[in-house]
């Protein structure tokens, strides 16, 4: 079922003893872990670190051309670097449309079907050596996906809830408007779906526009007061450190990948006894013997990787130490921070602000305890925005169960 490798391994064929099998090439698996590192702890964009890979002249896997972002965007998507290979990711299917370019030249398409996205349920997955831990490649989906909702795109100048906003009502985004007045410009959030021009029967909630900078003051009021109890950070940390201690998968992954590494070494004993035995001549125990090793090569290679897995749970117990101090240069800097720096702050534990008619909903990212003062202001009810909708899903945002509003 392998094909053509990825960037970060090499294709070896099958032969009479045994079946094709990724090899991977150490040299640019160097540069897929840092590629990985840098999206995920330093959060540089796929632009910057295609250019950073042309400006240290990284050389790609031809040695011609340089590094393009699809080529990297391609790399933080491929689940091979994982430890799992996929077969049957698309499929040809009748193109949707005929594209606009085509048009322009007045050009009929050679062929009138398309590559298209497999649901993932439908991949075939193919065990390979691994090339970073489960833990890192999830953060970059998790980091890929929140860029779609986050990206400046055209903002000239950004906001601190820009992307996160939800009307509780019909359940779209709100966006960046103003208004003059005969002495200052008023900044406000306004639900799409309040737009009334944007549709021919109207709009579609009646939920009133609020203003910005007394959103922003107060929703960033309550992060300042969610870091600064210690109980609640900690708790968190215990919890994700004991799911990363009973991971099943990666156990599950170590005990195949030590059976493969016996059946390999068993082979290599009876490949050995049958050339002393003269069963074998020696031309055919050096064709058959650099086979083996490769193959004990890249077992050992992703067994390592899962080692160094499992040794990032000591990382939680450094995280804890350090929020400590992390919690004072935040309160005594907090009121001097820019939006930027705001902006980063509030996306690692918010998810999304639910905006009502005459409340305000914080969705954290972590659980947050039932009981607690409360600032004054519109009520915020605890994670999981008990009281509200029960679905854990919106319009307009990734898994939402919610009908298109009509």
């Amino acid at each position: 079922m392998l094909s053509g490798a990825p960037y970060g391994y090499r294709y070896v064929r099958k032969s009479d003893t045994s079946a094709a099998f990724y090899e991977v090439v150490e040299a640019e698996a160097k540069v897929v872990r840092m590629v990985f590192e840098i999206y995920t702890q330093q959060r540089l964009s796929i632009n910057a670190i295609a250019r950073l890979l042309n400006e240290r002249q990284v050389a790609t896997r031809t040695g011609r051309g340089r590094w393009e972002r699809s080529t990297v965007w391609g790399i933080l998507r491929n689940p091979a670097y994982r430890g799992m290979a996929c077969y049957g990711k698309t499929e040809q299917r009748p193109r949707q449309r005929v594209t606009r370019p085509l048009r322009q030249r007045k050009a009929i398409p050679s062929r009138d079907v398309g590559g298209h996205e497999r649901p993932r349920a439908e991949w075939i997955e193919v065990p390979v050596p691994a090339l970073v831990s489960e833990e890192m490649f999830a953060l970059a989906q998790e980091q890929l996906e929140k860029n779609k909702r986050h990206s400046p795109r055209r903002t000239i100048e950004p906001t601190l809830l820009q992307g996160i906003l939800v009307c509780e009502q019909c359940g779209y985004g709100l966006y960046r408007t103003s208004t003059y007045t005969s002495k200052q410009k008023l900044n406000y959030y306004r639900c799409i779906g309040s737009d009334g021009y944007r549709r021919l029967n109207g709009p579609l909630c009646t939920n009133r526009p609020i203003r910005q900078d007394y959103l922003d003051e107060f929703v960033w009021n309550e992060i300042i007061r969610l870091l600064d109890d210690p109980g609640l950070i900690q708790a968190e940390i215990d919890r994700r450190r004991d799911a990363a201690r009973s991971a099943d998968p990666l156990r599950k992954r170590a005990e195949e990948l030590r059976r493969e590494q016996a059946r390999v070494e068993k082979s290599s004993e009876r490949l050995l006894t049958a050339y002393q035995e003269g069963l074998v001549t020696l031309p055919q125990l050096r064709q058959r013997m650099p086979t083996l090793q490769k193959q004990t090569q890249a077992v050992e290679s992703e067994l390592q990787s899962l080692k160094m897995a499992a040794m990032d749970e000591s990382k939680y117990l450094q995280l804890a130490e350090s929020l400590t101090g992390f919690r004072t240069k935040l309160r005594s800097r907090a009121d001097a921070l820019d939006v930027v720096a705001r902006q980063q702050i509030l996306r690692l534990v918010v998810k999304e602000v639910l905006v009502g008619t005459d409340r305000i909903t914080i969705r954290h990212s972590i659980p947050i305890p039932q009981s607690g003062p409360r600032s004054s202001g519109p009520s915020i009810p605890p994670a999981g925005a008990t009281g509200l909708m029960s679905a854990p899903g919106y319009l307009l945002r990734s898994g939402s169960h919610f009908a298109v509003a009509q």
